[in-house]
C-alpha cells in the first residue's frame, strides 16, 4: 500500500463525522513528510476546521504513519 492509499484509509475512518457535519475530506497530495487535506462543504468555512485537524485528523495519520510528520489543509 503507497502512503497515499494508507492516508485516504484513515480518512475514510473519519469520513462518516465530517459527513455527518456537511462536510467532507481528501487527500490533496503528501510532499516528503507532509499530508496536505482538502476539506469541502461546510467544513471548509468552519471556524473549529483547525480543531479537528490538530485534535482529530493529524492524532490519526502519525499514530499510523509516523513518517508524516505534519497534516495541513488548503
Amino acid at each position: 500500500m503507497t502512503v497515499e492509499e494508507k492516508i485516504t484509509a484513515i480518512l475514510e475512518k473519519i469520513r462518516p463525522y465530517i459527513q455527518m457535519h456537511g462536510g467532507d475530506v481528501f487527500l490533496s497530495e503528501v510532499k516528503n513528510d507532509t499530508a496536505i487535506l482538502k476539506f469541502e462543504g461546510n467544513c471548509s468555512q468552519c471556524p473549529l476546521l483547525t480543531v479537528t485537524v490538530n485534535r482529530v485528523v493529524k492524532p490519526l495519520i502519525q499514530e499510523e504513519m509516523p513518517e508524516i510528520t505534519k497534516v495541513i489543509f488548503e
